[in-house]
């Protein structure tokens, strides 16, 4: 049992290389944590930030050679750029694969596309959409 009055010994309860590694450990980790933020809204900036041209589907047609689909296109008035649209038959496979023009000054399009097939498609699916 110790009381108030009694010492402890010199240097057996001090701080000990343990103790030093572990602030090393925290300072590493800190410098670690702050590159992985940084990374982070790098990638955030360059998806969010830099895109020009957002589109969906709102619709689509098929027939035995072709798909026809609704795009809603979404830019800034000064872009003009692209979208790739394709379509896959029943078992997967990719029959039909075109990229779509959009300039102008307006902000929203609204515009039905003809995607032409080699076989019968099941889809249209927006791949992604990028400006010049």
């Amino acid at each position: 049992m110790t009381t108030a009055s009694t010492q402890l010994p010199e240097g057996r309860y001090g701080r000990s290389a343990d103790a030093r590694a572990d602030r090393k450990l925290k300072i590493v980790g800190g410098v670690l944590g702050a590159a992985l933020i940084a990374l982070v809204g790098w990638f955030a900036y360059h998806y969010v930030g830099q895109s020009k041209i957002s589109a969906e589907v709102i619709a689509f047609e098929t027939s035995p050679t072709a798909v026809k689909a609704h795009l809603e296109v979404r830019k800034d008035a000064d872009t003009s750029g692209y979208c790739t649209l394709r379509s896959q038959a029943a078992d997967g496979a990719e029959v039909g694969r075109a990229d779509f023009r959009f300039g102008g000054n307006t902000t929203r399009i609204d515009k039905v596309v003809t995607l032409r097939t080699t076989a019968p498609g099941t889809t249209a699916e927006l791949l992604g959409c990028h400006a010049d």
